[in-house]
């Protein structure tokens, strides 16, 4: 049989399950849908019992043949693993390729098996008065508690329980119980020390902190955020808009930042609000001559407005949100002349605000992008505008080879302007449409270089652009390359555990989430918004991703909005 992607041989999410979810596209994920489909057909065919949850995937290549088979929510089997008799597995568990669970094996939720592991839940008799060919199987079975991590080429013998949060060495062979919090390794496996105590100790391993596994701290963040929205979101309401934060005016962003908020958290439009309302009011908002929206009290803009061109994004996938789309083109962008377009790339303050420069690549890039996806049948989208064409070339043509960004360092500010200026430049041009960034190890370069400046990332710094500048780009280029990864994921490892206990109840977060009164610390619905979509791409980075239970859907989704226009 071949694998989830229809190829006669495994593929990549066959060896790296833990990818497939996030990088799968809707054929890849139909197919490995209808595997499971049959195999939980044959095995209950056999009599047996079988359940997968939401999110699962097991491998066509793996050797799957079991009378009962149970695995929660996110989890997995890779390919070339052996599954036979009663295998029982709760949410968020791994069994890596070329491991093996036979006989009766129950795990509880969050265990990560290694590959060329051996969980035996059976035994042969070995009485001297007859072949062992002949002897009987015998099963007491094989229990493991929460929270476990069994490294590669670990064996498991019948019999054993393994205790909730324990770690057991590569090459280990387990032949009695552990008890809870364990760390053990050896032939035969015995317990070396307490995971508590490394933890406390600060181990070099980077070892979980006392409040459990990282997939439990999220779902546990993501469940007291989503219970918590309609208060968030009720603090900032003042009448049919919202404000950023109590007692600021109402703001065009503010209302589109509440309507992301409650459909990432709650599924819909914010509570209370008339969705179809707050769709008419969104469109009516909307210059019919320039397609562009102004600010609350504030006349017609053009495409020099800072404001009006995020309008672009967070109005067009409000309405996106909502059911909705814009009431016109955005016709400033779709009705300028390609040379024209290019005379304006080449007039951006690149060199000095490559942060500038990239906001009105990314409001361009944007309304391009629902000018296409409003107008399917129209020549602009048949295979590519004009303009697109104009605005890609450039880009390409202009990405520096050496550092794989736009823009220059400067003496005062490093690497933040350009960084900065790459993620808003990529997010409404290549990862929007679906396209690969032209140098992308070049750019985990620069990233990384950027992301250990003491001035934007030293103790208790880093905004929610800043961080989200730095973490989009590295995990957008690892779609496409491994370089340097390890050193990307401890970095956003840091940031993770900064961010998770930032959470103000019944408020959010604030864009800073450094402690004082200034207005970028008080929490307000940007903080909010943005810092949800970045401990998205944070724990998505650390493949935790799916334990916070949400995915963004609006400015910051991850995956393309449009593929194959240019």
């Amino acid at each position: 049989m071949g694998s989830a992607d229809g190829e006669t041989v495994p593929g990549r999410f066959d060896y790296c399950p833990w990818e497939f979810w996030s990088r799968s596209d809707d054929e890849q994920r139909a197919a490995q849908l209808a595997h499971q489909t049959v195999l939980a057909e044959e095995i209950r065919a056999g009599g047996g019992t079988a359940e997968f949850g939401d999110r699962v995937f097991v491998s066509p290549w793996a050797g799957v043949h079991a009378d009962t088979l149970l695995l929660g929510d996110r989890s997995y089997i890779g390919a070339h693993a052996v599954v036979t008799d009663e295998v029982r597995m709760g949410r968020n568990c791994t069994l890596n390729p070329f491991s093996t669970a036979r006989g009766r094996v129950t795990a509880g939720d969050g265990v990560r098996v290694g590959a060329h592991t051996s969980l035996l839940g059976f035994n042969h008799g070995f009485d001297p008065g007859e072949p062992v060919h002949r002897q009987p199987l015998t099963s007491k079975g094989i229990v493991i508690g929460d929270d476990v991590w069994i490294g590669s080429h670990v064996v498991v013998v019948d019999g054993v329980t393994i205790g909730d949060h324990c770690v057991v060495g590569a090459g280990a062979v387990v032949t009695r119980d552990l008890p809870a919090w364990s760390v053990a390794a050896g032939n035969p496996a015995r317990r070396l020390k307490d995971r508590r105590d490394a933890a406390a100790q600060g181990s070099p391993g980077g070892g979980p902190r006392p409040g459990g596994s990282l997939d439990a701290r999220l779902e546990r963040f993501a469940r007291r955020a989503r219970e918590q929205a309609g208060e968030v979101l009720e603090r900032c309401r003042t009448g049919d808009a919202w404000t950023d934060r109590p007692g600021v005016p109402p703001t065009v962003r503010a209302t589109c930042d509440a309507v992301e908020i409650a459909a990432l958290l709650l599924g819909g439009p914010p509570p209370g609000a008339d969705g179809a309302g707050l769709v008419e009011r969104l469109r009516a908002r909307q210059d019919p001559a320039t397609g562009l929206v102004p600010e609350f009290g504030c006349e017609a803009p053009g495409l020099d407005d800072d404001a009006a061109l995020y309008h672009i994004l967070s109005v067009g996938y409000a309405l996106d949100l909502l059911g909705s789309r814009f009431a016109h083109p955005v016709r400033a962008v779709t009705g300028m002349p390609p040379t024209q377009l290019v005379e304006r790339l080449d007039g951006l303050p690149w060199s000095t605000r490559a942060w500038r420069s990239g906001h009105w690549v990314d409001g361009v890039a944007t309304a391009l992008h629902f000018a296409s996806a409003d107008s399917p049948d129209s020549p602009a989208t048949a295979g590519s505008s004009p303009q697109v064409e104009a605005l890609f070339g450039w880009l390409l043509t202009r990405a520096d080879p050496g550092h794989g960004l736009w823009g220059s360092p400067d003496a005062k500010e490093g690497w933040r302007q350009p960084v900065n200026g790459f993620y808003r430049t990529v997010r409404g041009s290549f990862a929007q449409f679906g396209l690969p960034v032209p140098y992308p190890e070049r750019t985990v370069d620069t990233v990384l270089t950027h992301s250990r400046n003491p001035a934007w990332f030293g103790a208790d710094r880093g905004t929610a652009c800043d961080v989200l500048d730095v973490i989009h780009p590295l995990w957008l280029c690892a779609r496409r390359t491994e370089h340097r990864l390890a050193e990307g994921r401890d970095w956003a490892r840091g940031q993770l555990e900064r961010v998770l206990g930032r959470w103000q109840d019944g408020a959010g977060f604030s864009f800073a989430l450094e402690p004082g009164e200034r207005p970028d610390r008080v929490a307000g619905l940007q903080g909010t918004e943005m810092w949800l979509a970045v401990t998205w791409l944070l724990a998505d980075h650390l493949g935790a991703g799916e334990a916070l239970g949400y995915r963004p859907r609006g400015v910051h989704r991850p995956e393309p909005a449009r593929t194959g226009v240019v």
